[in-house]
């Protein structure tokens, strides 16, 4: 059954505490072009977009605490509940939650505030969606945020090569039975969910008012199963990304302790950015923006500064003529850096993810 967006359920940022005193904050409906979608938007309107994607089984709730420090260090913070989930709009084909679906999403979201780029940062299947738009929407980011799922080409290439994250992945399949894990779920009031985020994170990480709100989320009409279908769509379409290197920074913060990825990915995911770091959590699960909150609020703010600590850097990508010998054509120039009156222009060679100055004029 489709269900249209509504605004006057589940939880809203009244509801959590957040007020509009000083942080113009609001709960809207955006229309981002395929379907309607809320979203928590923070933040003085030229701040630089920053967008925070929730994974599953969250909500834009996920989220919460990153709202006024964002804001207040004048970014415009935008969280939407994604497609499906909570308040947002929930097609009722499973088809409508292929990934290309989901990054157009984002995309309608920044479109529809009136801004060309934002700092997309997405944990779990917000990761994954934030990779995807960086993958297919390059133009779109200023900076690229991910948080323990990792680039989907080195994904499925640990799963044909690392037995232990087939095992690990288990729970994948059993989202492709119709009906089964929404029936499994509902038993006990959510009992088996609230049981798999409380084993897989460390005590006292979600406390029983953070339950309240997701069983309020997961109770909304046809939500859950929506939020599943995330995971039939993925596994039927089999998406195969249009490119596989990604040029926009690339911030990878990773829990260790994730029960569900190996921490081997991480580095198999920066393989594929040319401009990347990777920040490991040796303590921390797979719900590190819960776990590590003040880290990841600071390691954020200062990825997303650091595109301003170099002026006026500009990002470029683009092939280089064609007729070029063949090792040449895979150069890509990548940034001009302007210091001390200096153009500093650098270039890239993917195959071996190095970058390096390469000239430098007045």
């Amino acid at each position: 059954m489709h269900i249209d967006a509504q605004i006057d359920l589940g939880v809203g940022p009244e509801d959590v505490g957040l007020s509009d005193d000083d942080i113009q904050l609001r709960s809207e409906l955006l229309d981002v072009g395929d379907v309607i979608l809320h979203c928590v938007i923070a933040g003085p309107p030229d701040g630089d977009v920053v967008l925070l994607l929730h994974g599953f089984p969250e909500f834009w709730y996920e989220w919460y605490e990153y709202i006024l420090p964002l804001a207040t260090a004048g970014y415009r913070v935008v969280v939407p509940d994604q497609r499906g989930y909570h308040r947002s709009e929930r097609p009722d084909a499973i088809s409508a939650y292929h990934p290309d679906a989901l990054a157009t999403d984002v995309c309608g979201i920044i479109d529809n505030i009136g801004a060309k780029k934002a700092h997309i940062v997405g944990h779990d299947w917000g990761a994954f969606v934030a990779w995807w738009v960086a993958l297919h929407h390059p133009a779109r980011l200023q900076t690229l945020s991910v948080i323990n799922v990792p680039h989907p080409t080195a994904f499925k290439q640990t799963l044909w090569r690392n037995p232990k994250q087939v095992l690990r992945s288990w729970y994948i399949g059993l989202f492709q039975l119709p009906r089964v894990p929404e029936a499994i779920a509902r038993v006990g009031n959510w009992r088996s969910v609230t049981a798999m985020m409380q084993r897989s994170s460390h005590e006292g990480t979600f406390d029983a008012t953070d339950f309240e709100r997701y069983r309020t989320a997961w109770a909304l009409d046809g939500a859950y199963e929506a939020m599943i279908n995330w995971y039939r769509a993925v596994v039927r379409a089999n998406p195969q990304p249009v490119q596989t290197q990604i040029n926009a920074p690339t911030l990878l913060l990773w829990g260790a302790q994730d029960r569900f990825l190996t921490r081997s990915l991480a580095d198999a995911s920066a393989q594929y950015c040319t401009h990347s770091e990777v920040v490991m959590f040796e303590q921390a699960t797979h719900w590190v923006p819960h776990e590590e909150q003040t880290h990841v609020q600071t390691q954020l703010l200062d990825h997303f500064s650091a595109t301003h600590d170099i002026a006026e850097r500009t990002w470029h990508s683009y092939e280089l003529n064609q007729s070029k010998p063949k090792w040449f054509r895979w150069v890509r120039f990548v940034s001009a850096d302007h210091h001390n009156g200096e153009v500093i222009l650098f270039i890239s060679y993917p195959p071996l993810n190095s970058c390096a100055p390469a000239w430098r004029f007045q």
